[in-house]
């Protein structure tokens, strides 16, 4: 595999990690939930006529007590995720905003709604014969979480938003990899965030049978790469890394997670919904993201699958990492544990891909009970495997035909 010194090329380093998830507060909370193969999905009456019956929400976020009253109500939910997971990830890292100079600091996040729902609240409230809030404005626009978050931290290099539907968070990162490489940073903010549990979301997707019926036990709803699979289950969260190049990271005597190794992007361009069954453009991703690597198939350790838990996404996924890796890599699905987080997804799956690597082990994929024959991979599943890894990867996918995947390698 690759590394690089100086800018151009330059190793980058994951040196901290944040998470919210319906997990609860923290990394190590999601880590722990998804290693015990236990789903967090519930019964969710506020969906009621929606078509959807469990969601899997953030339980008992307090945005007042982990903000301040004051950016509390100037934030809307998915930016209030991003700031709480961009902190830890901070503290991690060993650094603090006061010190650094924020001029070299850039932040990306990715988001597939943004704050759609609070954008809906203030629709009812105008029909309603009311007037919408004073900051009704950067409560919704997508952009925001990187925004806020480059206000609350002094960062004043790079500030963009990444939105590629499903793919966001994952694209955010990789993004945020080209900023370091190519010096427009020297430190890099990088995630997705998503707070789009809302019964009109829920009921677009459930309008074109995107998540599953959830009729037994909410629990065992999501059910990635199982023979009963029928859909996704609606999830809120976000994630968020810090990255750096590897040299700056050694230079200050941080601790590096793992690396950065690859990233690519392609486009299914095959329809607005539906995944080309033939996996044309994920496999383009995965087989750029390894040549970005300086690494070959045979090279790779773990993949920490998209796998929604939908029947036609999953297969097309399974198919296409079955053509490259063939059947004896052992991958993982996230989304029976957390279901669907949308726009976070890509980067919550990146932390648990980092993680793996720190920690030597892959976590189970949550109520894969019966595996499909047709998926024709050793998924992990019940318990984790213990299993060293040089290089794994996290792919994902989205609306529009989006794909990206990252590399992620041993330090």
């Amino acid at each position: 595999m690759r590394s690089g010194s100086g800018t151009a090329g330059a190793a980058v380093a994951v040196t901290g990690v944040g998470a919210v998830s319906a997990a609860g507060l923290g990394a190590e909370a999601c880590w722990a939930r998804v290693c015990a193969g236990h789903s967090t999905a519930r019964a969710d009456p506020l969906l009621a006529g929606s078509g959807a019956r469990v969601s899997c929400r953030v339980p008992e976020f307090d945005a007042t007590a982990l903000l301040g009253a004051g950016l509390a109500r100037r934030t809307g939910p998915f930016i209030q995720y991003a700031l709480v997971a961009a902190g830890e990830a901070i503290r991690q890292a060993g650094l603090d905003p006061a010190d650094w100079d924020g001029a070299r600091v850039a932040v990306v996040t990715g988001s597939a709604f943004g704050g759609a729902p609070s954008w809906g609240e203030q629709a009812l409230r105008l029909a309603a014969g009311g007037r919408v809030a004073p900051l009704a404005v950067p409560l919704f626009m997508t952009n925001m979480a990187a925004g806020q978050l480059s206000l609350a931290l002094n960062a004043r290099g790079p500030s963009l938003a990444v939105g590629t539907a499903c793919a966001s968070g994952a694209s955010a990162i990789g993004l945020a990899a080209g900023l370091l490489r190519e010096g427009s940073c020297d430190l890099a903010l990088a995630g997705g965030s998503e707070a789009a549990v809302d019964r009109l979301t829920a009921a677009a997707f459930a309008r074109i049978d995107a998540l599953a019926a959830g009729t037994g036990d909410p629990a065992a709803s999501c059910r990635p790469f199982d023979r009963a699979r029928d859909g996704f289950v609606l999830a809120e969260g976000a994630a968020m890394l810090v990255l750096e190049r590897v040299a700056d990271a050694r230079a200050r005597g941080a601790r590096v997670l793992a690396e950065l190794a690859g990233y690519a992007a392609s486009a299914d361009a095959h329809h607005p919904t539906t995944p080309d069954p033939a996996g044309r453009g994920l496999e383009a991703a995965l087989r750029g993201a390894l040549a970005a690597a300086g690494a070959g198939p045979g090279e790779v350790d773990h993949v920490n699958a998209h796998a929604t838990g939908t029947p036609l996404g999953d297969l097309a996924e399974a198919r296409t990492l079955h053509r490259l890796f063939g059947p004896d890599l052992p991958v993982t699905a996230a989304k029976g544990a957390l279901g669907h987080t949308l726009g976070a997804a890509g980067a919550l799956e990146a932390v648990l891909t980092v993680l793996s690597i720190d920690r030597a082990l892959v976590p189970p994929t949550a109520n894969l009970t019966e595996p499909d024959p047709a998926i024709g991979l050793r998924v992990v599943r019940e318990v984790p495997l213990r299993h060293p890894i040089t290089l794994a990867l996290s792919t994902s996918a989205g609306f529009g035909g989006q794909n990206a995947v990252l590399a992620f390698a041993a330090p």
